[in-house]
């Protein structure tokens, strides 16, 4: 993709919309859609690393109830002709094809690349990656193996949406200590997984998020990790003008 002059890339993950409460999250949502009509002035597309809902499930016929404001936004932006992409996280890591027939936009499962006027990026949510984070990668195995998936399906939504709503709140990487802890630039698991990705190929930006943490890290000589950070404390996202990517902080004049 070639960035038209005076457009942008903007880059946003970690809303855990639904958490811990409906009431708690609907100021965050509104916050977000905020966001979302600030960037679309001037956006050539907009990124979404994961972990949008604290918790998604598809039936055939059925997706959870609420998150109206967000997906309205999302849907009038993308019927303007603004792309958008969105890679699911692990707390909506059961999404199927629902984004991509309402809404048109594509979804991916795995980090991809991507590359902006000449510069190569490579993106995803950042879950499971690394050295470490062993319980939650056998947890994962089992949260995307098909039976299970085709199991929980015959779970009534009523009773499987409780239910998991109650687990996704409770199995927090919303709030826990790991999440709010810098490791230090040479044990960030996600920096160490970059720096493995280079040996074999050259990446100019990695973006992930999953982290909750905005982080600047350099993991080459001309290679940068970014953390997008998330919606709850920071309110941080990222933006590419074409030749360089920064983080910012969303500041806007209606409290929470």
């Amino acid at each position: 993709m070639q960035i038209p002059s005076g457009k942008k890339i903007y880059f946003s993950s970690d809303n855990h919309l639904g958490a811990p409460t409906y009431d708690d999250s609907l100021p965050r949502e509104k916050k977000f859609v905020r966001w979302l009509d600030m960037v679309k002035d001037d956006a050539a597309a907009i990124f979404l690393l994961g972990d949008l809902f604290d918790f998604w499930f598809e039936y055939k016929t059925v997706v959870p109830k609420g998150f109206v404001r967000v997906l309205g936004k999302l849907a009038e932006i993308s019927d303007s002709g603004i792309p958008i992409y969105f890679f699911v996280g692990n707390h909506d890591l059961w999404m199927r094809d629902y984004f991509e027939k309402e809404l048109n936009i594509p979804t991916y499962h795995e980090p991809k690349e991507f590359e902006f006027n000449g510069k190569l990026f490579f993106l995803g949510h950042g879950d499971g990656k690394g050295p470490g984070d062993k319980g939650y990668k056998r947890m994962k195995k089992v949260f995307t193996n098909p039976f299970f998936k085709w199991l929980f399906r015959w779970f009534h939504p009523e009773l499987g949406m409780r239910l998991a709503q109650y687990l996704s709140v409770k199995n927090k990487l919303i709030s826990g200590d790991e999440d709010k802890t810098f490791l230090g630039e040479e044990n960030e698991w996600l920096a160490q997984y970059a720096r493995r990705k280079l040996e074999s190929k050259h990446y100019d930006f990695f973006v992930f998020g999953h982290r909750h943490l905005p982080m600047e890290i350099k993991v080459g000589e001309n290679s940068t990790y970014f953390n997008l950070g998330d919606w709850i404390s920071h309110y941080t996202y990222g933006v590419f003008d074409g030749n360089s990517f920064e983080l910012k902080k969303f500041e806007d004049s209606t409290s929470l």
